[in-house]
């Protein structure tokens, strides 16, 4: 499944809803929930799929494997329903399927629970040791290290992205992010797969400038890195990935490729990072972790300007498509 939070102007304003991306537009899932149970006989659709297929991202995972089976068997339902014409209303004559030209996606989960951000990929993190003239450190190979972000403030595709006041050298970071999608303890590596609820494009925005001083003190990065995070366009499970070690990873900026590279590159595996983080600690749905930035993904020295425009695309998944503009003052 492509999962998706999406908004619909209706005449009471904006609402924000649980979507799947199919062929023939965006599936409102909770509404289609409830049409399915409906056509199955239930006596209390809407009560009902308010529990098995809320209508946000986040209730949506904490409802686990149970969720997921009743979305998968909603859209099936639809599915065969669509074949033969077109999309069927809801009870209420609500929009089961809407033209994808006629909602605006958001961040697939636009509050994660938390947000820890890895240091994954090896060329990465021994580029950036060389420029700072340092050597490779022994105890990155020991352990999976990383940073926490901050999940309050997460922008979706085609959001704009505010030019800190307090940074002149604004960065891209083209990452894999992964959503955890059930509660967990001291979980093997061997059986972390099945924690994973899916997997997104995430852009985790830098001011390179403040990130080096709190370096320098050997305590961050924070603000240098906290400000802003976009993911997106769409949460794809895993069935619909296969192989998440094996995708192509590509940074546009105003249509020109600036870097490129492959998740196959990864030294840290997300199996492992979740053993890592559910050591002694529980791991919940609706975290949120990132890769950090693919081999040439980010740090070229090459500053993003206000104007510009980001395109950080995925294999399987999309593009993630922000603009950063620079406030007004009064």
């Amino acid at each position: 499944m492509r999962l998706c939070t999406f908004e619909v102007r209706t005449s009471l304003g904006r609402h924000l809803r649980l979507g799947a991306a199919v062929e023939g537009g965006i599936v409102d899932l909770n509404f289609a929930c409830a049409w399915h149970l409906a056509a199955k006989g239930e006596a209390r659709p809407y009560a009902l799929a308010d529990v098995l297929v809320p209508d946000t991202m986040l209730e949506f995972l904490q409802g686990e494997e149970t969720s997921l089976g009743f979305a998968r068997a909603t859209l099936e339902t639809l599915s065969r329903q669509m074949r033969p014409g077109p999309p069927p209303l809801g009870l209420n004559e609500e929009t089961l399927v809407y033209p994808p030209e006629s909602v605006r996606l958001k961040a697939p989960l636009p509050r994660p629970a938390s947000l820890r951000d890895f240091y994954a990929f090896e060329a990465h993190v021994r580029k950036g040791f060389e420029k700072r003239g340092e050597p490779m450190p022994q105890e990155w190979f020991e352990i999976p290290v990383y940073d926490r972000g901050n999940h309050q403030s997460i922008i979706g595709p085609e959001e704009d992205v505010l030019w800190p006041s307090f940074t002149e050298k604004f960065d891209y970071e083209l990452e894999l992010a992964a959503v955890i999608g059930r509660a967990g303890r001291n979980i093997a590596a061997s059986d972390a797969r099945r924690f994973i609820a899916g997997f997104t494009v995430m852009n985790d925005f830098s001011a390179r400038d403040m990130q080096r001083k709190e370096m320098r003190v050997r305590l961050g990065p924070a603000k240098g890195k906290d400000w802003c995070t976009a993911i997106g366009p769409t949460m794809v499970t895993p069935d619909e990935i296969g192989d998440p070690y094996n995708l192509r990873m590509t940074a546009r900026v105003n249509g020109e490729t600036w870097s490129e590279g492959n998740s196959s590159c990864l030294h840290w595996k997300f199996e492992e990072m979740i053993a890592f983080v559910s050591r002694d600690g529980t791991i919940y749905p609706g975290e949120l972790i990132g890769s950090g930035i693919v081999g040439s993904g980010g740090e070229l020295d090459r500053w993003v300007q206000p104007g510009d425009v980001m395109e950080l695309e995925i294999e399987k998944i999309g593009v993630l498509r922000n603009r950063v503009i620079r406030p007004r003052t009064s």
